[in-house]
């Protein structure tokens, strides 16, 4: 059961209630409010009566707490005041890009009337013409500050995204400027890997085949090779790998002094791979019918002429059981281990299809297969000299020679020259890995590529 109230209660509630509908009436009958561009602006003219905001009067023989509260709310309109003109600043502001000329007016008018605004106040001030309602003053003022901080708030926002929209479109523009770039240096590199760089070799003779054309060619396979291991690491990096733990376990102790250098790690290991047996007719594959019958110099030289412009796919299509296509699937399984295959494309199916005498569509395939063409037309080359070719790779800690080594990078070699000069430590240019084996036609050496690292010892006196 609800306790009935006695009537006396319920009549004073209903005069409290009615006394502040009164006081906020009176409110909006007696404050003016002078609205310019959305802000609430206090009229300097404006006089209410403080009951309407306090049941507490200041007695009227309290001159000094008056005074006070006057200052009080003299001191918040002038810091409503400067607010509004920040915010009207920073509409000019931003009305400037892209200009805006209705907006600049518009700011410039609210700058121009705040001002006035205040220099009433300063005038009145010194003419001790002061007659404001404290309570209502800093009501109002509060108001007007808000407003202003509402607008500043918005025009922040309107320039962030106006910033937000032109880095949009920047990147954008630098996307769209990145991939003409990818697809120039795919061009170039197409051209770079392409057949139309062995015109030389067109009308070439036997007779004439000098340890130049094998270099020239050398090269071109070379490409190849780099092609396929840069394709092979960013595949790599696709499926999360740690290529950094990958170059540990081809070079367990090489140390890189660029981190961009681990590529020549996976280049070292598909370079020996693709190149051993190359001393060997057709790389020792068995059952090869080139082997058993030793072909002559001259057919060596038709088939390198022959093989060197032509399409791998084309050929195994046509001749899946060729000594070529035995080659491509002992490199593949030897170059692509089956976990490998697996982690970057989540099945075995190039494995299978290789191992059936197939030639996947793959990306990744097909740059196999054009790197096994060319290292296989080079070796048919090789055999076409009188003299013999063998190739040779340089044991790891070897010191540097110029004879038979070239550096693949130069930093060490620059490192190497600033610190010998300190006298204390000698340090010695050692070989940490094979990039490129080398070759030797006859007497003539094409020097090997290899990584270089440095090496301290004891000075010798």
């Amino acid at each position: 059961m609800e306790t009935i109230k006695p009537k006396s209660a319920l009549n004073n509630r209903s005069k409290k209630l009615a006394k502040t509908f009164q006081k906020m009436i009176s409110l909006r009958s007696a404050t003016k409010l002078a609205s310019n561009n959305g802000i609430c602006m206090l009229n300097s003219n404006l006089k209410v009566k403080e009951d309407l905001f306090s049941d507490h009067q200041i007695k009227p023989n309290d001159t000094k707490g008056r005074s006070r509260a006057v200052m009080e709310a003299l001191i918040a309109r002038l810091f409503a005041g400067v607010t509004t003109i920040k915010a009207a600043y920073a509409q000019l502001q931003m009305a400037q890009h892209p200009y805006n000329n209705d907006s600049i007016q518009a700011a410039d008018q609210a700058v121009v009337d705040e001002l006035k605004a205040i220099s009433e106040l300063k005038r009145r001030f010194f003419k001790k013409e002061l007659d404001l309602s404290p309570q209502v003053t800093i009501m109002l003022a509060e108001i007007q500050e808000q407003q202003s901080l509402m607008k500043t708030y918005e025009i922040t926002i309107k320039r962030l995204e106006a910033e937000v929209e032109f880095k949009d479109s920047n990147i954008t523009s630098l996307r769209q400027h990145l991939d003409e770039c990818v697809s120039f240096n795919k061009s170039l590199e197409k051209k770079l890997n392409s057949s139309g760089s062995l015109s030389l070799f067109d009308n070439l003779t036997r007779s004439v085949l000098n340890p130049t054309h094998f270099v020239h060619f050398l090269h071109h396979a070379l490409r190849s090779i780099r092609s396929f291991v840069k394709l092979m690491m960013s595949d790599m990096e696709s499926a999360h790998w740690d290529l950094e733990a990958a170059t540990k376990f081809i070079h367990p102790n090489a140390v890189f002094t660029k981190p961009s250098h681990r590529s020549f790690a996976f280049e070292s290991f598909v370079c020996i791979t693709m190149l051993e047996g190359f001393n060997h007719p057709n790389f020792s594959v068995e059952d090869d019918p080139l082997e058993k019958n030793h072909q002559s110099q001259n057919l060596y030289f038709d088939k390198f002429k022959k093989l060197k412009s032509l399409n791998p796919k084309q050929y195994l299509t046509h001749n899946p059981n060729s000594s070529f296509s035995k080659f491509l699937k002992s490199k593949y399984l030897q170059v692509v281990h089956a976990k490998m295959e697996c982690s970057l494309f989540g099945n075995l199916n190039l494995r299978k299809a290789v191992n059936s005498g197939g030639y996947p569509d793959s990306s990744f395939f097909i740059a196999f297969a054009e790197m096994a063409k060319r290292v296989w037309t080079l070796h048919f080359l090789a055999l076409s000299f009188d003299e013999d070719v063998t190739v040779f790779q340089v044991k790891k800690n070897t010191r540097f020679s110029e004879v038979y080594m070239e550096c693949v990078s130069e930093e060490p070699v620059s490192s190497f020259g600033e610190s010998s000069s300190s006298g204390s430590i000698s340090n010695e240019l050692r070989v940490a890995f094979t990039v490129v084996p080398g070759f030797k036609i006859g007497k003539t050496v094409i020097q090997s590529q290899v990584y270089l690292s440095l090496v301290g010892s004891p000075a010798s006196s």
